[in-house]
């Protein structure tokens, strides 16, 4: 009887092995598919409500698609985006550097930029390069789309 527990538990443990690394897999190739196409970028996303704390800051990318960023998180399984960010009356108030407790939950060397987009209001932090693409980004806007970038304040 202890040669079929023994057993039973190593099969156990090989399938939970094999769903892992399924899991791994999935998500590297949804990651690469959204990568593969250009104009996509690494940042982190949390929203700020209207009233209350914000938010938890969440690992994503972000993929610029004609005058939207659509925006994914790292850590699942969905093809539509989790927030959908239009270039057409976007806002960008604010520009900081993290703070010490929310910078351990974020990649390293990043800004935090503050957007809205009508009654959605979001920070993003980005890289100094993916920071510089956004702006870019923004500023291409065609003519006649109102597009308010205020001078940043932070680094």
């Amino acid at each position: 009887m202890g040669g079929h527990l023994a057993l039973d538990a190593g099969g156990v443990l090989a399938a939970v092995i094999l769903a892992a690394a399924l899991v791994f897999v999935a998500m590297t190739v949804r990651r690469w598919l959204f990568v593969r196409g250009g104009g996509a970028v690494e940042c982190s996303l949390r929203v700020l409500p209207a009233e209350g704390a914000p938010g938890a800051w969440r690992l994503g990318i972000g993929r610029y698609k004609g005058d939207v960023l659509h925006w994914h998180r790292v850590f699942g399984f969905r093809r539509r985006p989790r927030q959908v960010i239009h270039r057409r009356g976007l806002v960008v108030s604010n520009r900081r550097s993290p703070d010490p407790g929310e910078a351990e939950g974020l990649l390293p060397e990043v800004s935090v930029i503050e957007v809205r987009d009508g009654d959605l209001t979001v920070e993003l932090a980005m890289g100094a390069a993916a920071l510089t693409g956004f702006l870019a980004w923004l500023e291409a806007a065609p003519p006649g789309f109102p597009v308010d970038i205020h001078p940043p304040d932070g680094p």
